[in-house]
């Protein structure tokens, strides 16, 4: 795409999406008729965190389930600082959703006597996950979305580029700088209204389940532009990544634990039993270190569905099956090792029940976002839930305001230094899962804080800058929060402390004033040390 091709996609009442999973897909279909242009780092269908996800949507849509019981379960395991009004309207808003879908052709599961069936996650109190062919929720959503939009007039889909940089002017959007995925070459489209639906940060982490795509990027250049971020220290760890040497790590989704599979080590003992009264069915945090104890003791940790699924594995599960297959393990007859990987961020963009961030003309939707619906510590299967009401509520919003053309841009330069930096990336990784992962600590941190720093001092890529950004925002947070709560635990302060039950609001200028006062502080204490 051109300077000159990006200008003619602007119409004066054109939205740019940068994103297209779930919630990006969804946003752009509720906006039709209006025109709107959908930026993919990937061809659509690749790069998005939604397509993989397994389980499926949340939603109180069988028999004897109810919205507020629902709500009340996303409450519960959030760690005392969801918002309560938002959990209530986004589980209200569920079954709307759901119909939204069908009509898009997603082929939910369906029982004997025609209603959509529901399974069973942890911490759930009742079967109410809508989901496709076991484990297939993500890609046929995604896919049938796809269908959609392409079959959408209105909506123009560019392939190829990555958003870099928002561009503000007094407070308000002007557009975004964008780079081609293929050759480093950069280019600025003006934009009055934004939806960045950019996905999570999960492959900030040595260990996840996310897509290469998934580093942190829109958080990041949200945040350079001044935007506030909620709850950034908050990742989810997924207990049970498929650890057969692949990167990302193939996930076993938690609705095995669901129809009864069970955690063991390598002793063969039920490790969870001793954790928690729901044992295996426990929050994700509680397993996520379960797992985690249990590999850092040595044992190791393994899924054991042998007897619980057994031979219909491959018919239940047969995402997980032929990832199993892959890596030489038969999971219906053989335990399948795990470990816990990067998987979902609580903490993102803050935004308002409109989507709404603090700057004007920019929204966001789905991973990015930080909505407060899931506090320390998401409920399975809420993640898409929020991307489609969060898309659908945009949707509605753009839809009633009005707002002049766009100024033109002036056209960037051609650079080539898009990649990240291999090695840089590499320690990056390996810094957050080890220092800012499932277990925490002041002095891992700090460290971490330091390293981030550099590596932004030290590269020349963007892109990498941005994962430090990212990482850095995290760590700075994780730092502040002294105490444990949902997904963030700190051995060094092993419980949590109400002086902390609320959520992190932050940007960019608060956190780079956490690092300043931890170089400060060894420096005070040398000279100190050098006057005593």
């Amino acid at each position: 795409m051109s300077h000159k091709e990006a200008a003619r996609v602007q119409s004066p009442d054109h939205v740019v999406i940068v994103g297209a999973g779930l919630a990006g897909l969804f946003c752009a279909l509720k906006l039709a008729p209006r025109p709107v242009t959908v930026i993919s780092a990937a061809s659509l269908g690749e790069g998005a965190s939604s397509v993989w996800a397994q389980g499926g949507i949340a939603a109180a849509v069988g028999e004897g389930d109810t919205p507020e019981a629902h709500a009340r379960d996303t409450i519960a395991v959030g760690g005392g600082i969801v918002d309560e009004t938002v959990a209530y309207r986004l589980a209200g808003e569920a079954a709307e959703r759901i119909d939204d879908l069908l009509r898009y052709g997603v082929p939910f599961d369906r029982d004997l006597e025609g209603r959509l069936a529901v399974g069973r996650e942890a911490a759930h109190s009742a079967r109410r996950i809508v989901h496709v062919q076991g484990d297939r929720a993500g890609k046929a959503i995604v896919t049938a979305l796809i269908d959609a939009v392409r079959k959408t007039p209105s909506i123009k889909v560019i392939e190829g580029y990555s958003a870099e940089e928002l561009l503000v002017a007094s407070g308000a959007v002007t557009g975004l700088r964008l780079r081609s995925t293929a050759n480093g070459e950069t280019l600025a489209l003006p934009a009055r209204a934004v939806v960045l639906a950019t996905g999570g940060i999960g492959h900030l982490y040595a260990v996840t389940t996310n897509p290469a795509e998934s580093y942190g990027g829109g958080l990041a250049i949200a945040a350079r532009a001044g935007a506030v971020i909620a709850d950034p220290e908050f990742v989810q760890f997924h207990p049970t990544a498929v650890m057969i040497g692949k990167d990302p790590a193939p996930l076993a989704t938690e609705a095995l634990r669901g129809e009864g599979a069970t955690l063991i080590n390598g002793d063969g003992e039920r490790f969870m039993l001793k954790i928690d009264p729901l044992a295996e069915l426990a929050p994700r945090d509680i397993v996520a270190r379960g797992v985690f104890a249990e590999i850092a003791a040595g044992r190791g940790a393994f899924l054991d569905a042998t007897k619980a699924v057994g031979a219909a594995f491959a018919q239940k599960f047969p995402t997980v099956y032929e990832s199993c297959l892959a890596g030489g393990i038969d999971p219906a007859t053989q335990p399948i090792p795990i470990a816990p990987a990067a998987h979902y961020h609580m903490g993102g963009i803050a935004v308002d029940g409109r989507g709404r961030s603090s700057i004007v003309g920019l929204w966001a939707a789905g991973e990015v976002s930080s909505t407060g619906a899931h506090g320390a510590n998401r409920l399975a299967s809420n993640s898409l839930l929020e991307a489609v009401v969060y898309a659908a509520r945009i949707a509605d919003d753009i839809r009633r305001l009005h707002w002049q053309a766009p100024d033109p841009i002036a056209s960037a330069a051609n650079e080539h230094s898009a990649a990240p930096e291999k090695s840089l990336e590499a320690r990056l990784r390996e810094t957050m899962s080890a220092h800012v992962g499932v277990i925490r600590d002041a002095d891992g941190l700090a460290k971490a804080i330091r390293i981030f720093d550099e590596i932004k001092a030290a590269s020349e890529s963007i892109a990498l800058r941005n994962m430090a950004t990212t990482a850095f925002l995290v760590a700075t947070s994780a730092y502040v929060r002294e105490e444990s709560r949902g997904a963030h635990f700190r051995s060094d302060f092993p419980k949590a402390n109400s002086d902390f039950a609320r959520r992190t609001m932050t940007t960019l200028s608060a956190a780079r004033h956490v690092a300043a006062d931890l170089v400060r502080a060894p420096l005070l204490a040398e000279v100190i040390g050098s006057l005593a």
